[in-house]
């Protein structure tokens, strides 16, 4: 049966916010919960990114049984691996094993932060392969040292390490990636519900593995608020991976999708007040085999009335289908 997850989406709500969302969620019933992990938000009219990581450990505090993940964490810029292993270890400690590593090559917006530069596409992934490594042999407990073109590790060890160290979802989008990268992790992560993705993976995965992607979605009681929100915080979604991943700014996004109208979002982003539309939105991913689907309800505005009034009925409908 599919699993059905709700976003703490750091880039429209601030860290209080998200840990009360996050325990409505759980509340209402949902499966998992996932985070994003940015510097900065996608446009500034969204308003915030406080530090997932923090966030999420209070999340793991506050909750007692739903699942948590970064979706996704780049431990490759902005990070060192060596620090994300130590990181997600502590945070599987605290949630008690309930936490799943997503892992990605990032976006020029939160990684050029640090002023290390934006890699090419190929130097990225070589780059995510090299961290995974790192992360993998520390979160064995042992003592690490590695010396690759990337990346250097010198006597590292994890000393709270979880038995079994933690899952790890990887972000990909193409055929190069799926290949390179399904005999690295244990999860499949995507934002598009393309079956080819789905069985590409199973071809090159050894063994059973988690499908894992996200669709945002605009509840409001009011259609056109709903497509209004979404316009407004959203229109960047329409520009797709291969723009979100190189533009630096919101700034950027805001030039890059300025002649994006609301009608563009409508079409696709579910808007309005209809459950079973909203519903519906996500049939794509179900048919194209996913078994994990993180919904987005776009924008703080509506946040909390809708965690307190539609979660729960949305979710009974989503598990309808």
């Amino acid at each position: 049966m599919t699993r059905f997850g709700y976003t703490l989406m750091t880039e429209q709500s601030g860290p209080r916010a998200l840990v009360d969302y996050a325990v409505g969620a759980e509340r209402a019933g949902y499966d998992f919960l996932v985070s994003s992990d940015h510097y900065s938000p996608w446009l500034t009219s969204q308003g915030h990114a406080p530090y997932a990581w923090t966030v999420l450990g209070a999340v793991a505090n506050a909750t007692t049984d739903v699942e948590l993940m970064t979706y996704v964490t780049c431990p490759t810029v902005r990070y060192h691996p060596a620090v994300v292993a130590q990181k997600a270890a502590t945070l599987q400690l605290l949630s008690d094993g309930r936490f799943t590593l997503g892992l990605g090559s990032g976006e020029n917006l939160n990684e050029h932060v640090v002023g290390e530069g934006w890699p090419a596409v190929h130097a990225r992934q070589d780059m995510l392969v090299e961290a995974i490594e790192i992360i993998r042999a520390l979160h064995t407990g042992d003592l690490v040292t590695y010396d690759g073109e990337y990346f250097r590790v010198d006597s590292a060890r994890v000393w709270d390490a979880p038995d079994g160290g933690v899952p790890i979802g990887v972000a990909v989008s193409g055929e190069h990636s799926i290949a390179r990268f399904a005999p690295l992790g244990d999860h499949l992560i995507t934002t598009e519900p393309d079956a080819e993705i789905v069985q590409g993976w199973d071809e090159h995965h050894e063994g059973e593995s988690r499908k894992i992607g996200q669709i945002p979605i605009s509840w409001d009681p009011d259609k056109d608020a709903a497509i209004a929100r979404a316009h407004d915080q959203f229109r960047w979604f329409a520009g797709g991976w291969s723009v979100n991943a190189d533009l630096p700014t919101p700034a950027g996004f805001a030039g890059a999708s300025q002649f994006v109208r609301p009608e563009d979002v409508a079409e696709s982003i579910a808007c309005g007040p209809d459950l079973d539309e909203l519903a519906e939105s996500v049939r794509p991913f179900i048919d194209a085999g996913f078994t994990d689907i993180a919904i987005v309800q776009v924008g703080d505005e509506q946040q909390q009335r809708f965690v307190d009034e539609i979660a729960e009925p949305l979710l009974a409908k989503l598990r309808a289908l």
